[in-house]
């Protein structure tokens, strides 16, 4: 189970604005591009700041937005004819980029430990790229749980908020990043698992 499976709900939300965008010009690169970029902004500036607590509500906030717009950026791609090679390229390298750049800042924030977080980091890398195989073996795109990038999202999203808000983080929250770690491991077991498995029933 994942919070990717409320997807097609957010997206019917969004869906009038993705069509005021693209009556607008604006296009599903652009939007990924410009997600990219504020993500990295953003998690510099709270990196920057750290340990202060108040910042990483931007994180907060950010995530937020930033599934929205990662929902956006695949909307005006599919349903206004703008699906490119590149823009396949812009979205799986934007979305690492983000991830770890939102990700980051958490390593100066105690009690969490500087690597913990850069095994998450890694490992959400890899997860992505299993998910990214399914088509080279004749599968489609993995997005399956339990931790996947709107998951993700959520726990980093909440934490940032947590911390945001001023409050003490308490000693025992250190083992949230090892709980990451083996939620990811599994992740990417499954996508592989579950890519292996459609491929099989597809040849057939």
């Amino acid at each position: 189970m994942s919070i990717y499976a409320l997807k097609p709900r957010f997206q019917a939300l969004l869906r009038p604005l993705a069509g005021a965008l693209a009556r607008g010009g604006v296009t599903a690169n652009q939007v990924t591009i410009g997600t990219a970029a504020v993500s990295t902004a953003v998690g510099a500036f709270v990196a920057w700041q750290a340990p202060a607590r108040t910042p990483f509500l931007l994180i907060s906030i950010w995530m937020f937005v930033r599934m929205a717009l990662n929902a956006l950026d695949g909307m005006l791609a599919r349903e206004f004819d703008q699906q490119s090679r590149l823009g396949a390229y812009l979205n799986e390298l934007g979305d690492v980029v983000a991830d770890a750049a939102l990700y980051a800042p958490f390593a100066w924030l105690p009690p969490f430990s500087p690597s913990w977080l850069a095994a998450v980091i890694v490992l959400a890398i890899f997860a992505e790229f299993a998910g990214v195989m399914g088509p080279m073996i004749g599968a489609s795109r993995r997005y399956d749980g339990p931790f996947g990038k709107s998951d993700r999202a959520f726990a980093f999203g909440a934490l940032g908020l947590w911390a945001g808000l001023g409050e003490t983080l308490p000693d025992w929250l250190a083992m949230a990043l090892p709980l990451f770690a083996a939620l990811l491991v599994v992740t990417i077991l499954n996508r592989v698992q579950r890519a292996l498995a459609e491929a099989k029933e597809t040849v057939r």
